[in-house]
């Protein structure tokens, strides 16, 4: 099982100096829906290798959390109303 320093270390993975050899593509990550939330989450975990960094199809993919309080929502509206 994976622990926090891992997850943190994981997370800490620089996108544009990864080796793309290295990350899972999402597609080939297979779930069964009959399992409990606890063993799908290990389930995925195992298979991804690294939850924060990956691929969809030829695009690598990385995921990044803030502990921000604002809401998707007005995240969105915000982002938009910057474009103008």
């Amino acid at each position: 099982m994976i622990d926090k320093i891992q997850l943190q270390q994981m997370s800490s993975v620089d996108i544009t100096q990864v080796d793309r050899s290295t990350l899972v593509d999402i597609a080939n990550i297979h779930i069964d829906g009959s399992w409990p939330a606890a063993k799908k989450m290990q389930s995925f975990l195992e298979q991804v290798v690294n939850p924060y960094c990956f691929l969809c199809g030829d695009t690598p993919i990385r995921i990044r959390f803030v502990t921000e309080d604002k809401a998707l929502k007005q995240a969105l509206c915000d982002y938009f109303l910057s474009l103008k």
